[in-house]
């Protein structure tokens, strides 16, 4: 499963981070959130060593949201060193998904 991200450990998994970090802000009313979230634990196990994959659930985590200007969900966006690489929004196919973390 990917790391649930919260403002207290955003930082240090998200920003400090020494690889790609694909972070899906989610939530469980958003059916297409549901949609691709079996799809988004197949890519957290298929790049494992490769890049990071974590879980912000919007309703719970309001500021990230609004940090990161989320508007809609699912909203993917990929961190790399810290910034802001790629963002996707809306349901993507696996491999849609696993270019927008590798670039």
């Amino acid at each position: 499963m990917g790391l649930k991200l919260t403002k207290d450990n955003f930082e240090e998994l998200v920003l400090k981070a020494d690889k790609p970090v694909l972070v899906d802000f989610w939530a469980p009313w958003c059916m297409p959130c549901r949609m691709i979230a079996p799809v988004v634990e197949e890519l957290a196990e298929e790049l494992n060593g490769q890049a990071v994959v974590g879980k912000i659930n919007v309703d719970e985590e309001g500021d990230l949201a609004r940090q990161f200007k989320v508007n809609s969900i699912p909203c993917l966006i990929v961190f790399e060193n810290g910034q802001e690489a790629r963002r996707s929004v809306g349901a993507q196919g696996k491999d849609a998904l696993k270019k927008l973390v590798l670039g």
